[in-house]
Formats: C-alpha cells, structure tokens, sequence
C-alpha cells in the first residue's frame, strides 16, 4: 500500500511539474541604443552619376585640355561598388580624400592598362 502511494505522489509530482511554466520577472527597462543606419551595399544611378563626375573632374584636374571621359570609363569600370558609393558620399560631403581614392583605382595594373589604351585611341 504504501509503495503504491509513494509511487502516485510520485506520478503526480511529476504530472504536475509538466504544467508549471516559468514565470518572467519584469525588471526595469533597459534604454535602447539607436541604431545606425546600415551601410548602402547597392549604388544607385544617382550616386553613380555622382561618382562618375566627380572621377572626371578629379582626373580633368591633372589633365586640363584633354578628353578624360575614356578614362573615366576606365575607373568606373576597374572600381568597386564600395569605392563607387564611398567616392559619391565623400564628394557629397565634401571630403577631401576623394582624391586618393581615384588616384587607388587608377595605380591598379588593369586601371592602367585600360587608360593606356585609350590614350593611343585618341
């Protein structure tokens, strides 16, 4: 008799702890920190066009008098997105590093080769 009691308090304790969900305890709201605005990944034709003119003006700086569009094809077309969206926002904002993010892509083997080539064409 008392096996089969211990053994129902025991089915019943274990039932039972089946039922009892834990209980959240409200603490005091913690402040949210702001959340920044993701990076663009993607570069719209806006910002492309941005940075297409601001390429040619920076190489129609150093080469006064001769067509640089040619070349402007070849920095486009030898720069990432990210240095195309980086090249855009720093001429928006007026840095002056957008300099030496053209003069990067152009020091580029095929950047160089490409503007050669153009070059002989013209």
């Amino acid at each position: 008799m008392r096996l089969k009691l211990i053994a129902a308090f025991g089915l019943s304790a274990a039932v039972l702890a089946g039922c009892v969900a834990p209980v959240p305890v409200p603490g005091p709201a913690l402040p949210q920190a702001p959340v920044a605005a993701p990076a663009p990944t993607t570069l719209d034709a806006a910002s492309r066009q941005v940075a297409r003119n601001t390429i040619q003006n920076e190489i129609q700086n150093r080469f006064q008098g001769v067509d640089v569009a040619p070349w402007t094809d070849c920095v486009m077309n030898n720069a990432t997105t990210a240095e195309l969206i980086d090249i855009a926002q720093m001429s928006n904002a007026g840095s002056s590093g957008v300099s030496q993010s053209v003069a990067a892509i152009v020091s580029r083997p095929a950047t160089t080769q490409c503007i050669a080539a153009a070059a002989r064409r013209t």
